[in-house]
């Protein structure tokens, strides 16, 4: 057993404690990982066993010794990918290149019987980081790693920046320094009840200690809005699919942010880059947000959507999505 396998088989295919039985997938596993962590499951049972997963054949045309041919493969595919898979993305992509010439039904047929996405809601990210500040920036930010539970919805964020960093470290207040001091001398001394009063200081002062590799540090708070597009709101069709996206993306990482200015919400408006991907193409092209033209007449952003719409993934799907910004006129109007 190749080791990629037997890592993503020992990691990814046993569903934690904290998973809702009602959200387990067939193979045991949480839906928002069944995709990725059912086919390393299934490609390490085909392996030992030479057996396809029941079930299969209801979503594909060929038979199951043509099923098996198409797992060896994938089998030998997944052992030979550097790194290997570890996005229901990244899995389509092994898929689709391995099996690149067998009937499209069988592929497309594959894709979904795993829930992974189908060739044509595929994102491919062109547009690069500048390597210096474009006009217009006011300043850049590098944040700590997001927390899942910090993104808003499908166009905001809330980020931390460690005052560590230089500009930070420059409009640091006085007070919270002092308060930050004064708190982790009352956790040595364990006076936790001193120790909270000091961190809600810092706390109401827009800052947070933040947990870090088994330290904290003193960060301070921004909340980010994408500059240049608009999400569909919580409510509306695709509000809750766009803030899973974003999600997915931003969870984890740290991010590059530049940042043009604040909207009338004291929101950063900025562009945001994670691991080199543009976020704001990333959502246009797949189809769960809109260019925001009131406020961005960057042409390449009107492209991305274009594509999105010619495709009809996501809210494109759909014959006449309502615009977000119509979908708040006409609430704060009472209709």
């Amino acid at each position: 057993m190749g080791n990629a396998l037997r890592f993503l088989y020992g990691h990814c295919c046993k569903p934690t404690t904290s998973d809702d039985p009602q959200s387990l997938g067939p193979h045991g596993v949480s839906s928002s990982t069944v995709g990725l962590s059912a086919l390393a499951h299934d490609l390490f049972h085909f392996e030992n066993t030479s057996q396809v997963p029941e079930g299969l054949s209801k979503h594909v045309v060929s038979s199951k010794k043509a099923q098996a041919n198409w797992f060896r493969k994938l089998v030998d595919a997944w052992k030979d990918a550097k790194p290997p898979p570890r996005t229901p993305e990244e899995a389509a992509r092994l898929v689709i290149l391995t099996l690149k010439g067998h009937k499209k039904a069988d592929v497309e047929g594959l894709l979904t019987f795993y829930g992974l996405p189908l060739p044509h809601t595929l994102v491919e990210v062109t547009a690069q980081p500048p390597t210096s500040l474009p006009h217009g920036v006011k300043y850049e930010m590098h944040t700590l790693p997001v927390d899942a539970k910090a993104v808003a919805d499908g166009d905001t964020v809330t980020v931390y920046v460690s005052t560590a960093d230089p500009r930070e470290s420059s409009i640091l207040p006085r007070n919270v320094h002092e308060a930050a001091l004064h708190r982790s001398e009352a956790r040595s001394r364990r006076n936790y009840e001193e120790a909270d009063a000091f961190h809600k200081q810092i706390i109401d002062a827009g800052y947070r200690m933040i947990p870090f590799e088994n330290d904290e540090i003193l960060a301070k708070k921004y909340r980010i809005r994408l500059r240049g597009i608009d999400a569909p709101e919580s409510a509306m069709p695709y509000g809750k699919e766009a803030k899973i996206e974003l999600t997915k993306i931003l969870q984890g990482k740290s991010l590059r942010v530049l940042v043009y200015g604040e909207d009338r919400y004291q929101r950063c408006v900025g562009d945001i880059y994670c691991n080199n991907i543009f976020v704001q193409e990333f959502m246009l092209k797949k189809g769960l947000a809109w260019h925001y033209t009131a406020y961005d007449k960057r042409p390449e952003l009107e492209t991305w959507e274009k594509e999105a719409r010619s495709k009809r993934v996501g809210l494109w799907a759909s014959r006449n999505p309502e615009e977000p910004w119509e979908w708040r006129k006409n609430k704060r109007g009472g209709n």
